[in-house]
């Protein structure tokens, strides 16, 4: 699989959105281009941290904010490595 660097290339939010509304998913932490992708309906896995923004609450793997968004949480006291690997298992499972 080649990666490709497209954030060179952006100018305005118009262009990430351009972007992202050709992925088939895109995986990410909170950030704005997470807020743009669950505004634009783009299906996205978020992962957050045990202590999260309150936008997200506190438990549950969805948001009312964005249906197409499927979140990952940290659990308290929980290795950063267990998100990931919960994610990695999902993703085989989308396959």
């Amino acid at each position: 699989m080649e990666l490709i660097r497209l954030g060179e290339r952006f100018r305005s939010f118009a262009d990430t959105a351009s972007a992202l509304v050709a992925l088939d998913l895109l995986i990410t932490v909170d950030t704005s281009v997470a807020h743009l992708a669950g505004a634009l309906g783009v299906r996205t896995w978020l992962i957050l941290p045990n202590n999260p923004d309150w936008r997200w609450g506190r438990e549950g793997d969805s948001t009312e904010w964005y249906p197409t968004m499927r979140l990952f949480r940290q659990k308290p006291g929980e290795d950063k490595r267990a998100v990931f690997e919960r994610l990695a298992n999902a993703l085989a499972a989308d396959l």
